[in-house]
């Protein structure tokens, strides 16, 4: 046995233990991308931002490629969820048609001031938004409303653009902020999830567009990458996934609408834990 024989067994050895995390990932966030309509990002951008250190990636460039990668992996994943969703007819098509066009926008406000943003900033921005919101599901009260109707706009088209700029940064589909926008203007949880995942196929596929201009040439990028996707991961992530998705979207319409609050609610306050932590 040749010497590159063994150093190439050697080398695979290692990344079996990464190469089941990943599709371990890619269940768990394919289920909550079902359950919640939040595309699964919450889920692998934290654990992408941890692997890629062990792998030793440059830390400037980690949280840009994990949440670009979150993002190109949220495509097939959101794209699952809505059809999903649509098929039992609880999404909401005149809010996303609404959506069409300003959240896309808000996706490509955000990719021109990625370039510009340190990975520390994109960390502390999840954080913070994440935990404001688990805070509104968890402690948040029936009459915590602020309409009966959704508004029409120019509110909704700007509530639309920050949706998509936000989400952008995050590499997460728009679904925590969708579901807690409809939920204050009297929506239902579970329209409010079903019609997320239509905002997470709005939001991913600009901003995976993005996320490929804004890393195009970028020295230190690992093996596969295309500007801050990298497409390894997302070969391995996208078919666990799809299959996964499916069970949380039956599991979504099952649970009461004060389990899916405190469960989505109770995981946000642990990814926003584990990005605070990673700012210390």
């Amino acid at each position: 046995m040749t010497g590159q024989t063994l150093e190439l067994i050697f080398s695979l050895t290692e990344f079996l233990p990464f190469l089941a995390a990943l599709v371990i990932a890619g269940a768990i966030a394919g289920f909550l991308a079902g359950l919640f309509g939040i595309g699964g990002g919450a889920v692998l951008v934290p654990f992408f931002y941890q692997m890629l250190g062990m792998l030793g990636v440059d830390d400037a460039l980690r949280m840009h490629i994990s949440v670009g990668t979150s993002l190109a992996i949220i495509v097939p994943t959101s794209f699952r969820s809505l059809a999903a969703h649509y098929a039992r007819g609880a999404v909401d098509m005149t809010l996303l048609r609404s959506f069409v066009f300003m959240v896309p926008l808000g996706v490509i406000c955000a990719s021109i001031v990625t370039a510009y943003i340190s990975g520390a900033g994109l960390r502390g921005v999840f954080a913070l938004i994440a935990s404001i919101i688990a805070a509104k599901l968890l402690f948040g009260k029936e009459n915590w409303k602020l309409g009966g109707e959704i508004p029409p706009n120019p509110l909704r088209a700007f509530v639309g653009w920050l949706i998509g700029f936000l989400s952008t940064f995050m590499g997460i589909g728009g679904g925590v902020f969708n579901n807690t926008f409809m939920t204050l203007y009297g929506r239902a949880i579970h329209q409010s999830v079903a019609t997320s995942s239509g905002v997470g196929v709005l939001i991913s596929i600009p901003g995976v567009f993005g996320y490929l201009w804004a890393g195009w040439g970028v020295e230190g990028l690992p093996p596969f990458s295309l500007g801050f996707v990298n497409l390894l991961m997302v070969a391995i992530v996208v078919p666990v996934t799809l299959i996964a998705a499916p069970y949380g979207v039956k599991a979504a319409h099952i649970l009461s609408k004060r389990q899916l609050e405190v469960a989505l609610g109770l995981f946000l306050v642990v990814v926003s834990i584990r990005f605070f932590v990673s700012l210390i």
